[in-house]
């Protein structure tokens, strides 16, 4: 299924939500979140078996405003970022599995929904999570600067 995002289209694996759930509860929760009502979807993923599977468990511990590095999960599943980023790009629910939280130590990486990194920007923005540039600049201050 396709949902409207800030003038975008993201397509959703319907098949993986919840069966319970209608198209248009669903919509619904995408709108709350894009209006900033809403933090955390109410739907439960069917995870797909293996590798992507396990990465998208660890995004979706991801909490709301916060970002982790394509790395820092790598490390937590034993394995490498590039592996990491494109078990991000084969998630078939974004938005609901939040791979906009994934970025790369210094750049934002990609983004397989929408219209690419200027959603995903646009996605950190609303949550209020740092951006590279300010990910850059706190890995860069020497401790006790503010």
């Amino acid at each position: 299924m396709n949902v409207d995002l800030f003038g975008r289209t993201v397509e959703l694996d319907a098949s993986r939500l919840d069966a319970s759930e209608s198209d248009a509860s669903i919509r619904e929760q995408v709108r709350e979140y894009a209006a900033g009502e809403r933090r955390a979807f109410d739907l439960a993923v069917a995870l797909p078996d293996g590798f992507t599977g396990a990465v998208m468990a660890e995004m979706q511990a991801i909490p709301y405003g916060e970002t982790r590095t394509y790395g820092e999960i790598a490390t937590a599943l034993d394995t490498a970022p590039v592996a990491v980023g494109r078990a991000c790009g084969n998630n078939p629910v974004p938005l609901v599995v939040p791979c906009h939280r994934v970025v790369g130590v210094d750049s934002l990486g990609g983004y397989s929904a929408g219209d690419g990194t200027a959603l995903k920007e646009r996605l950190l923005a609303l949550e209020g999570a740092p951006v590279v540039e300010e990910v850059r600049n706190d890995a860069h201050r020497s401790p006790g600067s503010s």
